[in-house]
Parts: structure tokens; C-alpha cells; sequence
């Protein structure tokens, strides 16, 4: 069976097998356009993975929906944002893992992940990509340890910036492989972390998939492993982290839909029906898979926000493992 359809199947199962009802959602809702709140740039992953639901799931809740970007602070904005709407279902925030990272990095936050949302489910999952500058001499993990062994304090990893998922997969990295000396170079932005290695400035970077695919398949980076549970339909030639021997590199980014805390149960039970419904639409799972991403729908919401406790509570130890201070 073919990946593709695989993911399909699951889709299909979780809905017949823990989806909740709706029955009981007030048959008045919605009756006005419902927005989602994207704390991230237009034209990225999440911005484009939101848009690509968007039509679906207005056709299923028969109200048009509406996408607001609301970017800065690491997603904090848009967060905040939704946090503070009226609890009526109207206004949504597309989370995505950096949210389950700010806690352990900046200060006084104005809304808590775990109570300040009501879950809806996940949306979709990808990979963190190690790539290398391709003239090195090093195209797997084992031999990236090697070569780093024998040139102690000679490597760097560029990242999209202090905090980012990215730069704590690095963290990761040097904490599996005991590379203790594998220094960190922040970026502002995953633009300018991947030209510094296509620049040959910085040897390796940790990247979020999406966006590195092109020059991966253009030669212009190469790819070492992907840190997904199984190898990207993309880059099918790319062996996983755990693949490479290195079980605890298993992470992924993450996109979730949630509403502010308070919103009525049918209401978002209704809201999680419609969203697995579009997550398991054959041409939304092909549009994802060019965005290297796989529709990951939460059976229910508390599952979902059992996974956001779990996530929370992980990059909660790497931050606190890698020292990095809250802002």
C-alpha cells in the first residue's frame, strides 16, 4: 500500500472510530464567516497549509472562512490574539510547535497554551531536515560524527533563530551524538539560515522541510537525514534520524487548530468533524504532501491536547538541557 493511501486509511479510521458526534451543536452555528488566525508570514508552510483547508472547511460548515495573518514574537501575537476573542467559535488560531516552545523561552506571556484554547485537533505533521553544504565530506550522521571527531570544534549548525524547534532538534542532535563542541549559529529567519549554507558560511543547518525541499532536490543542499518516524514521500532516498541510529532525533513539526478557551463543546465538536472531513479529501492530502507535510487529524480534542501537554513538556527538558534563557 502506498504511503499516500495509508494516511488516507488512518483518516478514514479515526473518523469512524473517535470522532465526535455533533448532533448535539446549536444548528444556528455558524451563521457569519469564521477566521483563522495564521501567527506566522504569508507563504509559508502553515500560512499555505491553512489556506488549502480553508475552502473545504467553509463548504462543510457552510460560512466562508476567512485567513488573518498575525506574525511576530514566535507566534505569540496571533495567540494572543485569539486568546482574548470572544469564545464563540468565530475566530480560530492555526498553533503550530513553536508555541509549545515559547513558555520555556520568553517571559510573561499573555495566554497559556494548555488553558487559555479549547483543542480542536492537529492538522498536520513534517519534518526537521539536517542538511550539509555538498562539498563536504560527509553525507550520513555516522559519518558527520566521525569527521567531527576527528576535527573537534570545526563544525556549526545554522538555524532560524534562538528557540526556534530547529535549533533545539540541533540540541538534540548534539546531545545523541556527544557533540558537545557542534556550535550554534542563529539566523533571523529559515531564509537566511539556508543561504548561509548554500553560501558555504555555515557548514550544516537544521531546517524545517517545506521550505529546504527545492534546493535539496536542485543539489544545492543535501540532505543527511530527516527527523519524521518514517522517511518523507519527498526525499524518499533520505534515511529517517532513527534510521540513522539515533532513536531519540524522532520529532516533527506540527500545525493545530484550537479555539479560545470557553468555546461551547458542540461548537467544537462541529469544528472537529468538518476539519477531519477536509484532512481526509484526497486533493488536500496530495496539496500537503508538496508542502512535505501529512494531514494528522486528533481523534478527538482531548487527544490533541494530551499531545500538546506531551510536546510541552518535552521541549520543555531541551530547553532547559541546551540553556537557553527566557527572554
Amino acid at each position: 500500500m502506498q504511503r499516500r493511501q495509508w494516511w488516507r486509511y488512518v483518516v478514514c479510521a479515526m473518523l469512524a472510530a473517535g470522532a465526535p458526534h455533533v448532533d448535539a451543536a446549536d444548528p444556528a452555528w455558524p451563521t457569519r464567516p469564521i477566521r483563522i488566525v495564521v501567527p506566522t508570514p504569508p507563504g509559508g508552510a502553515t500560512d499555505l497549509a491553512t489556506r488549502i483547508i480553508a475552502p473545504p472547511l467553509a463548504e462543510r460548515l457552510g460560512q466562508p472562512v476567512i485567513v488573518e495573518n498575525r506574525p511576530g514574537a514566535s507566534g505569540a501575537i496571533g495567540a494572543d490574539v485569539v486568546a482574548k476573542a470572544e469564545p464563540d467559535g468565530y475566530t480560530l488560531l492555526m498553533i503550530i510547535d513553536q508555541n509549545a516552545i515559547l513558555p520555556f523561552i520568553r517571559r510573561n506571556l499573555n495566554h497559556d497554551l494548555l488553558k487559555s484554547f479549547a483543542d480542536i485537533s492537529m492538522v498536520g505533521k513534517g519534518s526537521i531536515v539536517l542538511v550539509a553544504y555538498p562539498p563536504t565530506p560527509y553525507n550520513t550522521i555516522p559519518a558527520l560524527v566521525a569527521y567531527a571527531k576527528a576535527h573537534p570544534g570545526t563544525l556549526s549548525y545554522a538555524s532560524p533563530g534562538t528557540g526556534t524547534s530547529t535549533h533545539l532538534a540541533g540540541e538534540l542532535l548534539k546531545q545523541a551524538t556527544g557533540l558537545s563542541d557542534l556550535q550554534h549559529v542563529p539566523y533571523k529567519g529559515g531564509g537566511e539560515a539556508m543561504s548561509a549554507v548554500l553560501g558555504g558560511q555555515v557548514p550544516l543547518a537544521m531546517l524545517g522541510m517545506a521550505p529546504a525541499l527545492a534546493q535539496i532536490k536542485a543539489g544545492k543542499l543535501k540532505a543527511l537525514a530527516v527527523s519524521g518516524p518514517v522517511r518523507a514521500t519527498a526525499l524518499p532516498d533520505v534515511p529517517t534520524m532513527k534510521e540513522a541510529g539515533f532513536p531519540t532525533l524522532v520529532l516533527a513539526n506540527w500545525l493545530g487548530l484550537v479555539a479560545p478557551a470557553g468555546t461551547p463543546p458542540a461548537v467544537v465538536a462541529k469544528l472537529h468533524a468538518a476539519l477531519a472531513d477536509t484532512l481526509g479529501m484526497p486533493a488536500v492530502v496530495e496539496s500537503f504532501d508538496k508542502l512535505a507535510l501529512v494531514p494528522s487529524p486528533s481523534p478527538t480534542p482531548d487527544a490533541m491536547h494530551r499531545e500538546l501537554d506531551s510536546e510541552m513538556k518535552r521541549w520543555g527538558a531541551v530547553v532547559k538541557a541546551a540553556g537557553v534563557e527566557p527572554e
